[in-house]
C-alpha cells in the first residue's frame, strides 16, 4: 500500500547541485522516519541521510555531511535531498526509504523503498 516516487537526478557537473524528491502515499509522515540511500556499481547499498519519526533530528553519512541536507514536507508528504558540492564519487542510484517508528539507518531493516534515481556527477 505504501508507495515512494522519486523525481529528480539526472546530469550535474562536479561542484553544482541537484535535488531530489519523494512523494509518499498510503503512509501518515509523522509515524515514519524517512531518508535516502544510495547504490553504486558493483557496491553496497549504503545509507546516505535520515530523519527521525518526529522530523526534529537530521543524520548524515560522514561522506556527505556538510553538503548534503534532508528536509520533509508534511503537508505534501514529501521527502527532499539537497545535494550541494556534488563529487564524481557521489555518482549513484538514489533510493528513498521509509521505516515505520524509527529513521532508516541499515538497509536490511527498511521497510518501504522508493524506485531509484540515477545521478550522476561529471568531472
Amino acid at each position: 500500500q505504501v508507495q515512494l516516487v522519486q523525481s529528480g537526478g539526472g546530469l550535474v557537473q562536479a561542484g553544482g547541485s541537484l535535488k531530489l524528491s519523494c512523494a509518499a502515499s498510503g503512509l501518515y509522515m509523522p509515524s515514519y522516519g524517512m531518508g535516502w540511500f544510495r547504490q553504486a556499481p558493483g557496491k553496497e547499498r549504503d545509507f546516505v541521510a535520515a530523519l527521525s519519526v518526529s522530523g526534529v533530528s537530521e543524520y548524515y553519512a560522514d561522506s556527505v555531511k556538510g553538503r548534503f541536507t534532508v528536509s520533509r514536507d508534511s503537508t505534501q508528504n514529501t521527502l527532499y535531498l539537497e545535494m550541494n558540492t556534488l563529487k564524481p564519487e557521489d555518482t549513484a542510484v538514489y533510493y528513498c526509504a521509509a521505516q515505520y517508528g524509527a529513521p532508516p539507518h541499515w538497509a536490511s531493516r527498511v521497510d518501504n523503498w522508493g524506485q531509484g534515481t540515477q545521478v550522476t556527477v561529471s568531472s
